[in-house]
């Protein structure tokens, strides 16, 4: 139990702070309450099966996590996924697909991968989350405004749908849907009442409404998936087979990526609103324990919410005591108030995701960075979120990172160059006299940066363009950080043209791993180990010497070719 100790240590287990994290899971729970079934109604689930997972997860996380905040749960960011796998696969489809994730995320966590998820660029994190937001907010028009059953499997295809059918919305329907979207607005702007939870605010206020008026044609959580039941799941173990497991790899990766992200940004925010530090590693072993659990007890994908969470932390909430009262809190609306839910309408629920869907889609950030952020980024940004809208949200992440990834290449290539060194700046780094005149048949060239795949021809063309006068090139390498297979292969090329040129070549001051490499792929012997230096200064003495050695032997050839002439 990590999390626990960890608030051991820290000391927030004693008894002064029961109070406020009991109070802050309290209002945890009342806030997660409706989120929890308006995800799981439009992941395509159940909304009991959202309580569930609000309930398993949000225990397992807070007992096994790496932040001691955190407050798991189903989410925004998984309805695009998780309805795309029921739609494809079933619910006993996602369900494996869920555990299979939850092993993957296990995995990472014990392989002490939870600093590479960090990697993904924030512009790419930025397009498939606005993405999501409009995503979700096209996807609740139907139950907003009453709309017939969505047809078409693209999102081009579902919005084209919608749009033919809004003049035929029901009005009751709608009414409803924008008087919840007011008190959703309006509810936090009150100060007497901007301690309430809105989304609760409005799903009781609606709830009621629509009980004394009891419009037919609204449709109610009763009337479209039955009452909820009034117990806890039940354990039960999933039919697994091997085809199951290769047809669902590619979603449970996709669960688990996507966890894994989101759960690691909701520890970040955590850490900035707290001070403390979470373990990234221990954090995926807990949403691994997590999301092997919930769909065992009849749950769905989970991660850590950034809202919840930071709901957590501004009412006091300071250790998983306040994680576990939020799941204590939703067992007891299960076994007391479950009878009740069943009069819910679901545009109160479609309502509360179109605020889910605006704050996920930071169109104010968005804003922002239209301004501020290179265009590099920019485009990236832009892809990611097209294809996250118009294609799949595994291909946008997938090719974000790739497009980021060639980004930062191409820059990190750009900032790889090859210098000469000549005049006074070399009879400073040689400690010669500036009256002292250098030879000019050597040349003096240092590398900076990298030197790999993406830096070879840039490199390359600077060594192997040294005019014909210059007899010999002392590459320096004291710049150089690391070296690749791919640069260490081109190099070697270009030394062999140079000495078929007869140009001799020297490397100096080459760093202890880059040393290793080199004498690793064998380019000691290629260059000979007389012309590999630790300093520039013993690197050309050297040079210099074989030079003159090498001019002596000429002149002695050509002297004995005169005496040899009739």
């Amino acid at each position: 139990m990590i999390a626990l100790l960890e608030a051991g240590r820290a000391g927030f287990l004693g008894r002064k702070y029961w109070l406020n994290n009991v109070l802050a899971g309290l209002v945890v729970g009342v806030v997660a309450l409706p989120l929890a079934m308006a995800f799981a109604i439009a992941s395509g689930v159940k909304p009991e099966q959202g309580l569930y997972t609000a309930i398993v997860a949000g225990l397992a996380v807070s007992l096994f996590g790496g932040s001691r905040v955190q407050i798991a749960g189903p989410t925004g960011a998984f309805i695009v996924i998780l309805s795309g796998v029921v739609a494809q696969h079933g619910v006993a489809g996602l369900q494996i697909a869920t555990l299979m994730a939850g092993v993957i995320l296990l995995l990472l966590g014990l392989l002490r991968l939870g600093a590479v998820i960090r990697f993904i660029p924030d512009p790419v994190i930025v397009g498939f989350t606005a993405g999501i937001g409009v995503i979700i907010w096209v996807g609740q028009w139907r139950d907003f405004f009453g709309l017939p059953a969505v047809q078409g499997q693209h999102f081009h295809e579902k919005l084209w749908f919608l749009l033919h059918n809004l003049p035929s919305l029901d009005w009751a329907t709608t009414l409803l849907g924008m008087l919840s979207l007011a008190i959703l607005i309006v509810v936090p702007k009150i100060p007497s009442l901007a301690r309430l939870p809105g989304p609760l605010v409005a799903l009781v206020f609606i709830t009621l409404l629509q009980a004394v008026l009891r419009f037919e044609s609204v449709a109610t959580i009763g009337s479209s998936f039955g009452a909820l039941p009034s117990g806890l799941p039940a354990f039960q173990w999933p039919q697994i087979t091997l085809t199951r497991v290769v047809e669902l790899i590619g979603p449970a990766f996709a669960i688990a990526m996507l966890g894994a992200i989101e759960s690691l940004l909701s520890a970040v925010v955590a850490d900035s609103m707290t001070g403390s530090r979470h373990d990234s590693n221990q954090e995926l072993v807990g949403q691994g324990i997590a999301n092997v659990l919930s769909p065992l007890f009849g749950g769905i994908a989970a991660t850590g919410a950034i809202a919840r969470t930071a709901t957590n932390i501004r009412n006091g909430g300071n250790s998983p005591i306040a994680g576990v009262v939020h799941a204590i809190f939703l067992v007891l609306v299960l076994l007391l108030l479950a009878p009740l839910a069943a009069y819910i309408p679901l545009t109160v629920l479609a309502a509360i995701l179109f605020m889910v869907a605006w704050n996920m889609s930071q169109a104010k950030l968005l804003l922002r960075l239209q301004r501020r952020m290179p265009r590099a980024d920019l485009f990236i940004l832009w892809v990611t979120f097209a294809l996250t809208v118009f294609a799949d949200l595994v291909v946008a992440v997938n090719i974000g990172v790739i497009l980021a990834m060639l980004y930062v290449l191409k820059r990190t290539s750009d900032g790889v160059q090859v210098r000469a060194l000549e005049g006074r700046r070399l009879q400073r780094a040689l400690d010669v006299s500036f009256s002292q005149e250098l030879r000019q048949d050597i040349s003096v060239l240092t590398l900076e940066g990298p030197y790999f795949f993406a830096s070879v021809e840039a490199v390359n063309r600077a060594l192997l363009s040294v005019p014909d006068p210059i007899r010999a090139v002392v590459v320096r390498l004291n710049y150089v950080p690391f070296v690749d297979a791919t640069a260490m292969q081109a190099l070697e090329s270009a030394l062999t043209e140079l000495e078929q040129r007869n140009v001799m070549v020297a490397l100096c001051e080459a760093n202890e791993k880059v040393t290793r490499k080199l004498i690793r792929m064998g380019l000691f012997k290629q260059i000979h180990a007389q012309r590999v230096f630790d300093s520039l200064q013993t690197a050309w003495d050297s040079v210099s010497a074989t030079l003159d050695h090498r001019s002596g032997q000429d002149n002695g050839a050509a002297s004995l070719d005169v005496q040899a002439a009739p």
